[in-house]
């Protein structure tokens, strides 16, 4: 701890003018005060401090070769310097009012990792049936991951079908290895060499509902799914990308999202859009012009009802409001969403919802 110097004394003594104007006890109120600050000073630099959570440049760099032999499977680096696993559930049959479900629209599991600090922040949604809720979530305690929320994201499907928001903070390689185990007592397919991985779109909407991979497109490329997607993106205001048969927005919110934060202390590390912080939204043509659309807004509290209001004026149902995560500055709710209908028809009520949200609208196109 800072000594107090005879010359601090001194200056303190002159201030408090001990004999003239002031007195003894102003003299010692400036010596305690000095000592104040110095004990501050002292406490808020020790040596070997450790660097601040965002300070990624300080730290070693993940081995993510090693995160793939962990999570025994092939990642991706997407943007924000984000490493992301997608695992589609293609072994599910899943259908929502008659219209069999692609992974590509709400079936698939992910999991990001993104270093943070000497450690490194995990996040992810895992799709299971209801038989593997129980033993996924007791391996992932046992492995130290942690369970942020667990619902549905959809109604009336057959088989039912619950969504486990997963977060850790520590060794990539460990908790990459604990949601491997995890994900062995369920029947996720494993890694397959020929899949391709997740198109960029995944990573950038962030969403539960758009991470399947397989039969990836980048926008610009021809590829008729019978809507129109250009009328689409018009309506959206955004460009979406095919993925698995479904067409996808990724937009990401205009705020910066903190793990942990608080709006006074914003030292947490920052949550990237690819790491399940942006709207996703997904078409799955269902034939004549025709498509079924989920996924999920992320809002804030004062967005909630406004964009309940525009998706109800505009025939889309509201089939979830919750959580995903603990701690995120500022709180975040999370609205999915189904309806089946004329494509175009359906952008505008989206179209709708959107401009009712607070959006980085040049990002995410």
């Amino acid at each position: 701890m800072t000594k107090i110097t005879p010359a601090e004394i001194t200056r303190a003594k002159n201030r408090a003018q001990v004999g003239k104007h002031g007195s003894v006890v102003t003299w010692v109120i400036s010596i305690i005060l000095i000592a104040l600050v110095s004990l501050l000073a002292a406490c808020t630099t020790p040596e070997g401090a450790n660097p601040p959570a965002n300070s990624q440049g300080r730290s070693a760099a993940v081995d993510w070769n090693a995160v793939d032999q962990a999570m025994e499977r092939k990642g991706s680096m997407m943007p924000g310097d984000v490493y992301r696993f997608s695992m589609p559930r293609s072994d599910l049959k899943v259908t929502v009012r008659d219209v069999q479900i692609k992974p590509a629209l709400a079936l698939g599991s992910w999991a990001a990792f993104k270093k943070a600090g000497e450690m490194t922040m995990l996040m992810g949604d895992l799709v299971l049936t209801e038989d593997e809720v129980t033993p996924v979530m007791t391996k992932l305690q046992e492995g130290g991951i942690e369970q942020t929320a667990l619902h549905n994201h959809v109604l009336n499907e057959s088989p039912r079908i619950m969504y486990m928001h997963i977060g850790g903070m520590g060794d990539p390689v460990k908790m990459a290895q604990a949601v491997s185990a995890a994900l062995a007592l369920t029947k996720t397919p494993t890694a397959n060499a020929s899949q391709p991985p997740a198109a960029k779109n995944d990573a950038e909407s962030g969403g539960s509902t758009a991470n399947a991979g397989g039969g990836n497109q980048a926008p610009g490329q021809s590829q008729d799914l019978g809507i129109d997607t250009k009328q689409i993106d018009q309506i959206m205001g955004a460009t979406g990308k095919v993925n698995g048969g479904v067409y996808q927005f990724g937009i990401p919110r205009a705020e910066t999202i903190i793990e942990g934060g608080t709006t006074i202390d914003t030292s947490g590390p920052v949550i990237p859009p690819s790491m399940g912080v942006a709207q996703a939204i997904n078409f799955q043509p269902t034939g004549g012009g025709k498509a079924a659309i989920t996924g999920d807004f992320v809002l804030i509290a004062s967005e909630v009802n406004p964009v309940i209001r525009a998706l109800r004026q505009n025939g889309i149902e509201v089939t979830a409001i919750h959580s995903h995560m603990l701690i995120e500055s500022p709180r975040l709710f999370f609205m999915h969403f189904w309806a089946n209908d004329d494509a175009q028809k359906l952008a505008q009520g989206l179209r709708a919802a959107l401009d009712k949200i607070n959006l980085a609208r040049n990002q995410g196109k």
